[in-house]
């Protein structure tokens, strides 16, 4: 852990103080349309989480069609247990396209002028909470998909059924419900070690070449201060006392880990330049 809180820049200094309550923070008359916007995303999270942790997969029954390609019976087992798998794997990708969208929306709110990215995460912190927590979601999801080889298996062997019926002009109901289209864009989904990541990490960047007229400094800027202010509550027995669980604890370092991966996904210098506000040399062992 110390290493890690190391990653930030050498002028602590300069490093905003102040507490951002990951615990209570409420929404200001101000924030509370936008934070409508995205709890009502948010709460769909962790149901998310538990149909990906409670994932088996399909392995035993596609070895068995695999390995006996005559065996009807077989077939049509593989087949009915991976299609119901399918569409559970859609309902993730759909939710990665609403995750993407709720953050362009806290990006818009939390980078307006007149204000600075350290004005809006205190002026703003229910905001700034909404946004740690799908930066939180973001890396446990990919931790459970990482552990995962089903998922990109389960996928694999059903785009094979569907091409194969394809060329033999045959139509599968589910091909309703995932059609080719889809099935393209989840492939390259899940073909990602870390999907949700990616995803607003493209967010990101996708934010800042939309609004041209927004300096890109407010967009790196929020997300250094963002994690600045992270390292600050970690390493300051003030700040850790207010913390009521040791799982906040955890939560401020996986937003911390996030926001600067972030960072170098949108930074022009990327978060590993010697010219950046990262100090990475910090981070690595000696």
């Amino acid at each position: 852990m110390g290493n890690l809180l190391k990653v930030l820049t050498r002028e602590i200094e300069n490093y905003p103080h102040f507490f951002l309550d990951f615990e209570n923070a409420q929404p200001t008359d101000g924030e509370r349309e936008v934070w409508n916007q995205i709890s009502a995303v948010l709460q769909d999270s962790e149901s998310m989480l538990a149909d990906l942790q409670a994932y088996k997969g399909a392995g035993q029954e596609i070895r068995d069609a695999i390995q006996n390609p005559n065996d009807i019976q077989l077939q049509e087992r593989a087949w009915n247990s991976v299609c119901p798998l399918v569409v559970r794997l859609k309902r993730f990708y759909e939710f990665s396209l609403r995750l993407e969208k709720a953050l362009q929306s806290l990006l818009e709110s939390l980078t307006c002028p007149p204000y600075t990215p350290t004005q809006h995460l205190e002026r703003e912190q229910a905001l700034a909470k909404e946004f740690a927590e799908i930066l939180h979601f973001t890396l446990r999801f990919d931790e459970l998909k990482m552990r995962n080889p089903a998922i990109q298996n389960d996928f694999s062997y059903y785009r094979r059924t569907i091409s194969r019926n394809r060329i033999n002009n045959m139509h599968l109901d589910i091909e309703n419900e995932v059609n080719n289209e889809m099935a393209n864009r989840m492939s390259l989904f899940y073909a990602e070690a870390t999907p949700m990541l990616k995803t607003l990490s493209n967010a990101t960047t996708h934010f800042v070449s939309e609004n041209k007229t927004l300096p890109i400094e407010n967009t790196t800027d929020c997300l250094s201060t963002m994690a600045s202010v992270c390292k600050v509550m970690l390493e300051t027995p003030e700040y850790r006392s207010r913390f009521t669980s040791e799982e906040t604890l955890m939560f401020c370092m996986r937003v911390m880990v996030g926001v600067i991966i972030l960072y170098d996904h949108v930074h022009p210098v990327g978060a590993f330049s010697k010219t950046s506000k990262i100090d990475w040399h910090a981070s690595v062992p000696r």
